[in-house]
């Protein structure tokens, strides 16, 4: 859950701080963790999973109890950190894969730093930065090793909002690193610098017209492959009605990769289309905002994005989504969607053996609840299937890998925030 409202308590005022603990449990089963094909022996296992957490920051409008005429705060600064401890133990598949499951067991964690620099102000401007360790599978092919990796990113934005801030333009940088710790993925490894612009031009107190474009320095240091994505959107964004929400974005996006000089490029439209509709009425006057109201919604994306397996691979995914709160207490979050995963021709490389381009289905679908057992404590249950329905299987190094897989996951667990 990563709208504020959900993840964070009252807290604890430190002078002109605020302090927020918490902690998290969490334990279930995972029928397939490596992601291999039903002829593959997948391994089946039950997952614990411990989060303590701590954030700091300035204080919050609710805390600072600013009146309207109050001017900004100079600076908005925040802190975060925590860690996850995930422990394994193997209930079925074979006693190789048992064994490289109990293997497993290791800590993930992320910190995250933001600062806005005179907020809500003609000139503004925000930096970021963040640095994690993920615990997680891969669903391109590797079964065998571990896919841990570092990640790490930094960037920030210059903002500009003239007038009553019917317009805004931001322009920024980015930066985002993906550190693989297995020697055998270390040509992998990859270093993304993002330049990047947005706007929006509110022309109606809650609809606005929108616009953003990046262009990518992608670079592999170790696997001979670098390019330059590029990326430009334009449309519509706001509420058609106080209960309905559109979305519209269309433009294009080229993949231009320089290296490997076989390789296929992206050169095509890129886009969403979104409906939302509000289960009840709306208060924010911002279009943009991640308004947390019980509501009901569907989608299409179609973007491409970097691949592990050759160049790229094109997504188109139809969504929907289902969020719904029972008297303060309970919060119902429900999604699921159904994509076609499209791969070019891909060269020879150091993994896999040269390939005809292909076509995947990917299919998730994810349930999650929680009940508010106090302010400050929360009882939560999520299941969760994925699957990705291929036909094709990839040459490697360790024989023959099929892209089929499936994975069904169910967790019950409690979270404690300050």
């Amino acid at each position: 859950m990563t709208d504020r409202q959900y993840t964070e308590g009252i807290g604890i005022r430190v002078g002109d701080f605020e302090l927020h603990p918490g902690g998290a449990a969490e334990f279930g089963y995972d029928s397939n963790f490596f992601r291999r094909a039903d002829s593959e022996d997948p391994v089946g296992s039950l997952r614990f999973r411990i989060t303590p957490s701590f954030s700091l920051s300035t204080l919050g409008p609710q805390r600072s109890h600013a009146s309207p005429d109050t001017p900004p705060p100079d600076f908005a600064f925040r802190a975060g950190i925590s860690a996850t401890y995930n422990e394994f133990i193997p209930v079925s598949g074979p006693d190789a894969g048992k064994e490289l499951m109990s293997g497993q067991r290791n800590v993930g964690g992320l910190l995250d730093l933001q600062l806005a620099i005179m907020p809500q102000r003609p000139w503004s401007g925000n930096l970021d930065a963040s640095f994690g360790r993920t615990i997680a599978p891969t669903d391109q092919g590797f079964t065998e090793e571990s896919f841990n990796r570092i990640n790490a990113a930094a960037g920030g934005d210059i903002i500009w909002t003239p007038g009553g801030g019917l317009l805004d333009w931001r322009l920024g940088y980015h930066f985002n690193g993906m550190i693989f710790e297995s020697g055998q993925f270390q040509n992998l490894t990859n270093l993304v610098h993002n330049v990047e612009t947005r706007g929006r031009w509110r022309f109606l107190p809650r609809t606005a017209a929108v616009y953003d474009a990046s262009l990518g320095f992608l670079s592999y240091p170790d696997g001979n492959k670098s390019g330059h994505p590029l990326r430009v959107r334009m449309g519509l964004n706001g509420l058609l009605t106080p209960s309905l929400r559109v979305t519209a974005l269309a433009g294009w996006g080229a993949s231009f990769y320089s290296e490997p000089v076989d390789g296929s490029d992206f050169d095509s439209v890129i886009g969403q289309l979104e409906v939302k509709y509000y289960l009840s009425t709306p208060q924010s006057q911002d279009p943009v905002a991640n308004l947390p109201l019980p509501s009901i919604s569907a989608g299409f994306i179609r973007d491409f994005q970097d691949s592990l397996i050759g160049t790229y691979f094109e997504r188109d995914r139809g969504y929907a989504k289902l969020t719904y709160f029972f008297g303060g207490r309970m919060l119902l979050d429900i999604e699921g969607g159904v994509a076609a995963i499209i791969y070019p021709d891909i060269p020879s490389n150091g993994f896999f053996a040269a390939h005809s381009g292909w076509t995947d289905i990917r299919v998730d679908a994810t349930a999650l609840g929680e009940y508010r057992v106090m302010d400050s404590i929360g009882i939560n249950a999520t299941i969760r299937y994925n699957a990705n329905i291929s036909q094709t299987s990839l040459v490697v190094s360790e024989g023959v890998n099929s892209l089929q897989w499936q994975q069904f996951e169910a967790y019950l667990g409690a979270r404690w925030f300050m």
